[in-house]
């Protein structure tokens, strides 16, 4: 099948390589040429436009850092709108309800079909295809493309609700957050009373305390000060406060969630948006007064 891929960062990359892994012909688009050089000198062809991608293909999936830039691409002048041949868009980025909900219009207007289809599982997901893909949209387009879609990993559908998908990411990605603050906290605490860290670690694994985080981003991230888990600091900022905005706009309170925002907060200033978001230990440390490294 030939399809098209927008947006080719540490997601999108690994996705659409395996698109051409599973026998699939491509057409990419992305802003920098590294990222299109590693796909097309494997066979893809080379757009320049997001138009361009849904001239040459019937169905187009992108991957994309914020609401404002999955608008312009899906919606704008040069976007996949204006696309001669495109039947279904699938976005797998996270943007939120009310992006989903305007591209879903938008691209609806013009007999297209759009599926808001964020994942979760990080860069190792995408490159091993083991991701969750959290669907919302029209069934129809689902049960079309599932099977092409499932190559990135396992699907959940969440309802024809345009954003549906996007709720359950949103939600996902508070609770993961809020694993590593407390996580952060709890072992910065043991830090200061001498405990050893990999001990903690394998304690809470076999206890109440044990998550993703312990059983996952510590031993892989942290533990050995790496801190190259492969999910940006700066986006997970960016989710946090779109489910804030989202729960208080259905009148649901964040108590915990709030913290955990501004926790973030924090470890962005610190540093920097492109760090990994496993850097709210070092964030926790800090706090403590804990010179870990």
């Amino acid at each position: 099948m030939h399809i098209g891929f927008i947006g080719l960062g540490r997601m999108g990359g690994h996705m659409a390589s395996r698109l051409l892994d599973a026998g699939h012909t491509l057409t990419v688009m992305d802003l920098s040429d590294a990222a299109v050089k590693a796909l097309t000198d494997r066979g893809a062809e080379r757009a320049t436009t997001a138009k361009d991608v849904a001239d040459a293909c019937e169905l187009v999936f992108a991957s994309l850092p914020n609401p404002p830039i999955v608008l312009e691409t899906a919606l704008g002048a040069n976007g996949v709108i204006h696309g001669s041949k495109i039947k279904t868009f699938v976005d797998l980025s996270t943007t939120g309800t009310k992006v989903s909900a305007a591209v879903h219009d938008g691209l609806k207007a013009k007999g297209v079909s759009a599926l808001d289809a964020p994942v979760s599982g990080g860069v190792k997901g995408a490159r091993d295809g083991t991701l969750a893909i959290m669907v919302g949209g029209p069934k129809a387009a689902f049960d079309e493309h599932q099977s092409v879609i499932a190559t990135f990993g396992k699907l959940f559908f969440l309802g024809e609700t345009p954003g549906a998908g996007q709720t359950m990411k949103l939600i996902n990605n508070l609770i993961s957050c809020a694993h590593i603050a407390v996580t952060a906290e709890g072992m910065a605490m043991g830090a200061r009373a001498g405990l050893d860290p990999q001990l903690m670690i394998d304690v809470l694994n076999v206890s109440t305390g044990a998550s993703s985080a312990t059983r996952d981003k510590w031993p892989r991230s942290v533990l050995p000060r790496t801190f190259d888990y492969g999910f940006a600091t700066a986006l997970a900022f960016k989710d946090l406060r779109l489910c804030l905005e989202e729960a208080e706009a259905m009148g649901v309170p964040m108590v915990v969630g709030s913290s955990v925002r501004q926790f973030l907060s924090i470890t962005n200033q610190l540093y920097g948006p492109d760090s990994d978001f496993t850097c709210m230990a070092k964030t926790a440390e800090v706090l403590a007064a804990i010179d870990a490294d």
